[in-house]
């Protein structure tokens, strides 16, 4: 499969990109329009949660020697952005939603069930 995408300001051509993907597909069970739409479920995916995971916690600078200790840190982060979104305010960003509960851990800590007096 291949797309072709134009960037056009005031009729005037400023880019042309053509993408090629690859996929293991059956080519006459699939139409362009799914493909298109799965590459951009992938990008979805990847800005709504790993730019996030990354640019905050640097997951990807992160190894730990630990067999499964990865496995469980991400959980925890995914747990953690989980609950981030559940509370997030409409009109606020994430960021600002988890800069709240960093400075206020106990409203935190009720939010999840766990009631420290």
């Amino acid at each position: 499969m291949w797309t072709v995408r134009y960037g056009v300001r005031k009729g005037e051509l400023l880019s042309h990109d053509v993408r090629h993907f690859l996929s293991s597909l059956d080519p006459g069970a699939v139409t362009p329009e799914d493909l298109a739409r799965l590459v951009r479920g992938h990008w979805q995916v990847e800005n709504s949660l790993h730019l996030v995971k990354n640019r905050w916690w640097d997951e990807d600078k992160h190894y730990l020697k630990r067999p499964g200790l990865g496995d469980v840190f991400a959980v925890l982060t995914n747990a953690v952005l989980s609950v981030l979104r559940l509370v997030q305010q409409p009109s606020g960003p994430l960021t600002k939603t988890a800069e709240n509960f960093h400075y206020s851990p106990r409203k935190a800590l009720q939010l999840i069930g766990i009631n420290r007096n």
